[in-house]
């Protein structure tokens, strides 16, 4: 019994001085994943046309039964987007949202992506569902910053979609030759990692997961963990 006792204060002090792995949140935040699931944009073209449709597909997909959508005829002199039909209503409850990222998946014009924002909190149900005023991006291309979302720098960067920037049909020798128009303000993503040498980590902020958590993995999986 007394071994066991003395034996919890062992390791208690051995902690003591071991690299600490907290942050001070929420004056510092830890990086995050590229493709972290936040909340959504819907994005435009160059031109400033946007990309929903109105297909309802993101609807149909979601499994929380979160996303409302309603399409709507184009008009003639004035369209929305480039098709025939644009988004007239698009709403989305994040009281109810799992970010599962389905609705990305299921968009044929990529108009609805995450960015990486999960940071939010609401005082009332109208301001849990955001509408398609404040879903669509600005005239910069940046999403619109809500009054009860943390926004930091770099935290609106990289919410346009992904399949511009990787192989079309999984070939490697066309991985990072743009095929996609770029979006207006971010225009085209960088190469990501994945099957060739063809990358800019810089510039699609990706990161190895040995160079953040290196005291925490063994040496044989190339952290410092002995």
């Amino acid at each position: 019994m007394p071994s066991n006792f003395f034996g919890g204060f062992k390791v208690s002090f051995k902690q003591i001085f071991e690299p600490r792995v907290t942050t001070s949140y929420p004056n510092q935040k830890r990086p995050k994943a590229p493709r972290l699931h936040g909340r959504h944009v819907l994005n435009r073209y160059e031109d400033g046309m946007e990309k929903c449709i109105g297909c309802e597909l993101c609807a149909g997909v979601c499994p929380a039964d979160c996303i409302y959508v309603r399409g709507l005829d184009n008009p003639p002199d004035h369209p929305v987007s480039p098709g025939e039909r644009y988004g007239y209503i698009y709403e989305i409850n994040y009281l109810r949202c799992i970010h599962c990222d389905m609705c990305v998946e299921a968009c044929p014009t990529e108009a609805i992506t995450e960015s990486k924002l999960f940071e939010f909190s609401f005082t009332s149900r109208a301001d849990a569902i955001y509408t398609k005023e404040e879903l669509v991006v600005d005239d910069e291309g940046r999403p619109k910053h809500q009054p009860w979302e943390d926004w930091r720098e770099g935290e609106d960067l990289h919410t346009s979609g992904w399949m511009r920037a990787t192989a079309p049909g999984g070939a490697s020798e066309y991985e990072g030759v743009i095929s996609w128009s770029g979006e207006l303000g971010y225009g085209k993503r960088a190469p990501e990692a994945g099957q060739s040498d063809n990358r800019d980590d810089e510039a699609t902020g990706n990161f190895l997961l040995k160079d953040i958590s290196a005291d925490h993995i063994p040496v044989e999986f190339g952290g410092s963990v002995r």
